[in-house]
C-alpha cells in the first residue's frame, strides 16, 4: 500500500491508518500474531464494559470522545477479519464443504448486550456537540448501527476459524445468518474513503474510519440472527471468510502445521541487556590542523527537501485506529515540530539533486571528485550502494572510493570524518551526501509519524589552497553503549511490520549521554587557534542533529548549555536523520542567524548508539540559496499540483 497520496481535496491521506495492511511475511506463529493485534488494537481499544464504566465515571466531555471509543472498539471488534479475511456472503447451499482454505466464523453471544448499547445511546443523548453536530451524528449513525447490531462476544474471536468441515463436527456452534441479503448493498470505495473531507481534523479522521468499518458489514445489520449450524437452511445466506492474501494463507497453513519456508531470523526489539566496558582510555577530540595535513575546505552546501508538507492538522486528520489520541497543538508541545517534509520521489532523486547542486555551487565537475559518500539510515539500495549509484549518475567514471555509511542521526559528523581521512588519501574533493526518506518506512501513525521526514543535503569538501586555513577545527566520534540504547530505534523491524520502530525513553537516554560528554569534552580541550580559554568557548552557534526540539533543549539544559546558543528549524522540517544537520545550517543562513562565517556546533545522535560531533566555520557563501533551492523543487516535483497541505517551495522561499 502507498504511504501517503493526495486526495482530490489537495490534503495528505495514509491509506495503511484507515485499512490495517499487516505484513504476514514476516510472523511466523499465533504468538506472534497476537503480539501485533494486541499492539495495534487492544492497547487502544476500550471493550464494551469499559465503555460502560467511563459513562459511568462521567469520563467523555463530548460526543466527539465517545465516538472515538466506540470506533476504537469496532476496529478491536474486526481485528481479525480487517487483517486476514475477505468476508464472503454466500448461500449455505453453496457453500463449499471440504475446501481447506475457506472458513466458517463460529462465535459466541455477546453477554448484556442490551444494557451496554442502551448505555451508549443514552450517553450520546446527553452528551454535548464539540461544535459540529450534523456532521457529528452523521458519523455516529453509521457506528451506532454496527455497535447496536452486533450479536457476538469480541473477547472470543479467535484468529484462526475452522474450515466448513471442522466447524460442522459440532453442529450446536453459532454462526451468522444474514437476512433479506442484498449483494448491491452500498459500499465505499477506497476513492470515497481517500477523499473525506470535513472541516475538523478529528471529524474527517472519524468519518474514514466508520466508512472503513461501514464496508466490514455490507447488510442489512438489524436482520442479522445467530443460528446453529445444525439449523442451517439451504437458502440462508451466511458470512464465510477467505484469506486476504496468499501470505495470509500460507500464514494459516504454517500454524496448522504445514512446512513454511524459513523467512530468517526475526529482529528483536531488545536482547537481554550485558555488562558494556569503558575503553581503555577516552577517545579525545581530534584536532583537525595537528592530525592532518590536508586540511578540509566546504566549498558548498545544498539541500533538497521533501516537496510536500505534512502539518500537524494533517497527523489528526489521519489518526490511525492504533495511535492514541493527540490534539495538533499536543503534538507541537511534545515534539516542537508543526510540519514535517515528505516527498513522492525515491531518495536515490533527492540525493542525487542535491548532489548536482553542491558540485554545481562549487564550480566542480565529475572528474575532480576523488571519492563518494552517502551517509543515509532509510537507504534502499544494497548493491549497488548509493554512493556508487550517485557516481555513476553523475558521470564519474572512477573514484578512489564511493561507498555507503549508517550511522543514523550522527551521519554528518561520521561522513565528514571520513571525507577528511579520504581527503589525505586522495588530495582531491569529496562529495558527501545525506539523505533520508522516512515517509514510506513509518506505516501506521505512531510516535515516528510525528517526527520523520524526507530530505537530502550535499557538501563539496575540498584540500585547503597552500595557506588557506580549514574550516573544521575539531570532530569526534563515537558508537556503543548499553544494548537497549543500541537497539533504541530499528528499521526494519519484522515485530512492526518492517516498520521504523522508535523506543523513547532509549533515545533521551543515549542522546543526554552523548550530549553531556560532548560539551564536558569540549569544555576540557584546548582551543586550537589559542584564542578561548577552551575549545567550547570557540562555539557561536550550535546547530544539533533536530531530534526533537523539547527533547533536545531538556538535555541541553541539564548539560549546562543555553538554548539561547540553539538553532532549531525542526518545527518547519520534522527530523530527517543524517540529513536533519545540513537541512537545518542552510535554514540558520537563510533565517539571517548564519550572516557572516560563524563557528558551529554541530552534534548528532541516534540509532546504534551512534554519537559525533564538529566544531566548523560555515560561510554562508557557500551555501545554496533559498531561491536557488525553491528552484531545484520545482524543477524536479513530477506533479506540481499535487502538493499536500502546503507546498515546501512555498513554505521555506
Amino acid at each position: 500500500m502507498q504511504p501517503f497520496v493526495i486526495n482530490r481535496h489537495d490534503r495528505l491521506v495514509f491509506p495503511s491508518n484507515f485499512i490495517p495492511d499487516l505484513d504476514f511475511s514476516v510472523i511466523e506463529t499465533e504468538k506472534q500474531l497476537d503480539q501485533v493485534i494486541r499492539r495495534d488494537f487492544e492497547t487502544k481499544a476500550p471493550s464494551g464494559t469499559e465503555i460502560g464504566e467511563r459513562i459511568a465515571n462521567g469520563h467523555y466531555k463530548d460526543r466527539t470522545h465517545l465516538m472515538r471509543d466506540v470506533a476504537l472498539n469496532l476496529f478491536w471488534v474486526n481485528r481479525f477479519a480487517m487483517t486476514m479475511y475477505e468476508k464472503v456472503p454466500t448461500r449455505w447451499r453453496d457453500v463449499p464443504r471440504n475446501r481447506s482454505n475457506v472458513f466458517l466464523p463460529v462465535v459466541v453471544p455477546w453477554q448484556d448486550k442490551e444494557s451496554k448499547v442502551g448505555a451508549v445511546a443514552q450517553a450520546w443523548a446527553d452528551l454535548p456537540s464539540a461544535g459540529d453536530e450534523q456532521t457529528e451524528q452523521a458519523i455516529w449513525d453509521t457506528l451506532f448501527d454496527i455497535f447496536s447490531h452486533r450479536l457476538h462476544h469480541a473477547s472470543a474471536l479467535v484468529a484462526i476459524q475452522p474450515t466448513v468441515a471442522q466447524a460442522l463436527a459440532d453442529s450446536s456452534q453459532l454462526t451468522w445468518v444474514l437476512g433479506d441479503y442484498d449483494p448491491d448493498y452500498p459500499a465505499f470505495s477506497f476513492a470515497d474513503i481517500v477523499d473525506a473531507q470535513e472541516e475538523v481534523a478529528e471529524l474527517e479522521a472519524l468519518r474514514r474510519w466508520s466508512m472503513v468499518l461501514h464496508n466490514q458489514y455490507l447488510w442489512d445489520r438489524s436482520a442479522v440472527r445467530l443460528t446453529t449450524l445444525g439449523e442451517l437452511q439451504p437458502d440462508d445466506v451466511v458470512v464465510v471468510l477467505k484469506p486476504k492474501t496468499s501470505e495470509v494463507e500460507r500464514f494459516i497453513d504454517a500454524v496448522k502445521g504445514a512446512p513454511r519456508a524459513n523467512i530468517g531470523p526475526r529482529v528483536a526489539s531488545f536482547a537481554p541487556e550485558i555488562e558494556t566496558k569503558q575503553p581503555i582510555r577516552p577517545y579525545p577530540a581530534i584536532d583537525i590542523r595537528k592530525q592532518f595535513k590536508v586540511l578540509p575546505k566546504i566549498e558548498s552546501l545544498a539541500v533538497v527537501r521533501g516537496e510536500i508538507l505534512c502539518s500537524n492538522d494533517d497527523l489528526i486528520r489521519n489518526t490511525a485506529y492504533c495511535w492514541s489520541p493527540m490534539t495538533a497543538n499536543e503534538i507541537s508541545e511534545k515534539t516542537g515540530i508543526e510540519t514535517r517534509m515528505y516527498s513522492k520521489r525515491g531518495l536515490d532523486e533527492l540525493s542525487l539533486d542535491a548532489a548536482k547542486a553542491a558540485l554545481q555551487r562549487a564550480g566542480r565537475q565529475p572528474e575532480e571528485i576523488g571519492a563518494v559518500i552517502f551517509c543515509s539510515c532509510t537507504n534502499p539500495r544494497a548493491m549497488p550502494s548509493m554512493g556508487t549509484w550517485l557516481s555513476g549518475q553523475l558521470g564519474m567514471h572512477q573514484t578512489h572510493m564511493s561507498a555507503d555509511i549508517t550511522a543514523a542521526c550522527a551521519g554528518l559528523p561520521y561522513g565528514l570524518s571520513e571525507a577528511i581521512r579520504l581527503l589525505q588519501e586522495v588530495q582531491r574533493p569529496v562529495l558527501l551526501v545525506c539523505g533520508e526518506k522516512f515517509s514510506d518506512k513509518i506505516g501506521t501513525v505512531r510516535p515516528s509519524r510525528m517526527i520523520f521526514g524526507d530530505g537530502a543535503a550535499a557538501f563539496v569538501i575540498a584540500p585547503a589552497a597552500e595557506g588557506e586555513d580549514t574550516d573544521i577545527d575539531l570532530m569526534n566520534s563515537y558508537a556503543g553503549g548499553p544494548v537497549s540504547q543500541v537497539n533504541s530505534i530499528i528499521w526494519p523491524n519484522a515485530a512492526f511490520d518492517n516498520n521504523i520502530t522508535v523506543f523513547g525513553p532509549e533515545v533521551k537516554a543515549l542522546a543526554g549521554r552523548y550530549l553531556a560528554q560532548m560539551i564536558n569534552e569540549l569544555e576540557q580541550t584546548a582551543d586550537p587557534l589559542g584564542e578561548k580559554d577552551s575549545a567550547w568557548d570557540m562555539v557561536e552557534l550550535v546547530v544539533p542533529h533536530q531530534a526533537n526540539k523539547t527533547m533536545v533543549i531538556q538535555l541541553a539544559e541539564k548539560a549546562g548549555l543555553s538554548p539561547d546558543l540553539i538553532y532549531f528549524d525542526i518545527e518547519r522540517a520534522g527530523n530527517t536523520s543524517s540529513a536533519s544537520i545540513p537541512i537545518a545550517i542552510a535554514d540558520a543562513v537563510a533565517d539571517g542567524v548564519i550572516s557572516k562565517p560563524t563557528k558551529i556546533f554541530a552534534p548528532g545522535f541516534g540509532a546504534g548508539s551512534v554519537g559525533g560531533y564538529t566544531i566548523m566555520t560555515i560561510d554562508p557563501s557557500v551555501v545554496v540559496s533559498g531561491t536557488e533551492e525553491v528552484a531545484i523543487v520545482e524543477a524536479v516535483r513530477s506533479d506540481p499540483g499535487e502538493t499536500g497541505s502546503d507546498s515546501a517551495a512555498t513554505a521555506f522561499s
